[in-house]
């Protein structure tokens, strides 16, 4: 690892971390998050073929998420063994899993397993190690760094949902699942691992023995960071952004329809929820590098949340649907860029993938709460309006709880030079 005073100068981080900011957009770009963008894509089909409901699909993504309970876990072995191996494990497991999705025979059972399946691939495939390697090679641009990285996921987004869309379309949704395994594990991992490279492999824990490997970083332990208020409100705030935004994303074509529109005017929703996504990384990025991040946070938040309040119209239309999607996707954007970078800002990188790995599980917890309740409350009371109205709440907590984040000076710790 590297001290603040051994970092490269600002001019300097882009053009030693260019890869791994390559490397994680990709990864991430190909990870869990791109089925559950995609997902509303994939619903149409399984309920024909095996007579499931649409609360039946969402409490069973719901139940297969709480395999985020093992993420912190998980990120403790990031931590300890480094990124190559994690990154390998996570994407071959998620190509596993998309085979297995294709391979469905009618039990819930089958879809809950292997959505929990996506849950374990998590560590490997996000923040929790890539934020951690564009971490120790950025500090004045970190924000924009985490940015570019963490976009990766909405320009596949746009880039696949028509592609997707053309081939559930023509060949039927078991292709469309294995066409995301083919892209996982013969076309992403493979640039990954070129990209890194050069990036050491082995683990980052120190070498007590070793005293040249001992250099000073910043940073808390797992146990300080969990005593301190503030870690669990921002866990908090990423629960409730997903319990709004992906309640929302994972229901976007049923939705559309519910409002008018055709089954091809539905799908351009997501496509604009992706659009809102780039847009949100890259602008909360920038802004984080030069104003306070936790205004800029509840700014965010404040202008998704009015977003879902006017989703409430009854005919709105596609051009003011599309746009009032983008805005309430809007945090959603924001927040993959903003919880690893408030992660190194508050609490350091010392227990970095231990304690970004609980966020995740927080944060996965509010993202089973939300598939789930849009999905059950549609089946309850016929439409979206009580689940929008849950969803704005959420969002107006969260504008709050950012608010409170303030920064505070971190200890000095040791830690092993290898930045891997």
């Amino acid at each position: 690892m590297e001290s603040n005073r051994d970092r490269p100068a600002a001019a300097g981080e882009w053009a030693r971390g260019w890869p791994v900011v390559a490397a994680a957009m990709i990864g991430i770009g190909f990870g869990p998050g791109l089925f559950q963008n995609l997902s509303s894509l994939f619903v149409v089909g399984p309920i024909a073929e095996f007579g499931w409901s649409r609360g039946d699909i969402a409490t069973s993504a719901g139940l297969g998420l709480l395999g985020g309970l093992l993420v912190p876990f998980l990120g403790r072995l990031v931590d300890r063994w480094g990124a190559r191996l994690m990154i390998v494990l996570g994407m071959s497991l998620l190509a596993l899993v998309y085979a297995g999705l294709s391979a469905m025979s009618g039990p819930l059972w089958q879809y809950q397993a292997l959505v929990f399946g996506l849950a374990l691939a998590v560590p490997g495939t996000s923040a929790i190690v890539y934020g951690k390697l564009i971490a120790l090679r950025f500090e004045k641009h970190r924000g924009m760094a985490l940015g570019i990285a963490t976009s990766g996921i909405s320009i596949t987004s746009l880039a696949l949902a028509p592609v997707l869309g053309l081939v559930i379309t023509s060949y039927g949704w078991r292709i469309g699942f294995l066409t995301l395994c083919a892209i996982v594990g013969a076309a992403a991992l493979p640039a990954v691992l070129l990209l890194l490279r050069g990036v050491p492999a082995g683990p980052t824990r120190p070498d007590p023995d070793d005293a040249r490997a001992a250099i000073p970083v910043e940073g808390m332990t797992g146990a300080e960071t969990r005593r301190d208020g503030r870690y669990w409100r921002l866990g908090l705030c990423g629960a409730l952004i997903n319990v709004a935004s992906v309640g929302l994303v994972t229901s976007l074509v049923p939705f559309g329809v519910d409002r008018g529109l055709s089954a091809a005017e539905a799908a351009l929703l997501v496509t604009s929820f992706a659009a809102s996504q780039v847009i949100g990384r890259l602008v909360m990025g920038a802004l984080v590098d030069r104003f306070p991040p936790r205004v800029t946070a509840a700014v965010f938040a404040a202008i998704s949340c009015l977003a879902f309040v006017a989703l409430q119209l009854p005919q709105p239309g596609l051009a003011l649907l599309l746009t009032l999607v983008f805005f309430a996707g809007l945090m959603n954007g924001a927040e993959h860029d903003l919880l690893p970078f408030l992660t190194a800002r508050l609490f350091g990188i010392r227990a970095y993938g231990e304690v970004y790995g609980l966020l995740i599980m927080i944060s996965l917890i509010g993202t089973a709460s939300g598939i789930t309740a849009f999905g059950r409350l549609h089946d309850a009371t016929g439409g979206y309006d009580v689940a929008l109205v849950v969803a704005a709440v959420a969002l107006g907590m969260t504008a709050l709880l950012f608010l409170t984040l303030r920064e505070r000076p971190l200890p000095h710790v040791q830690a092993a030079a290898m930045p891997a």
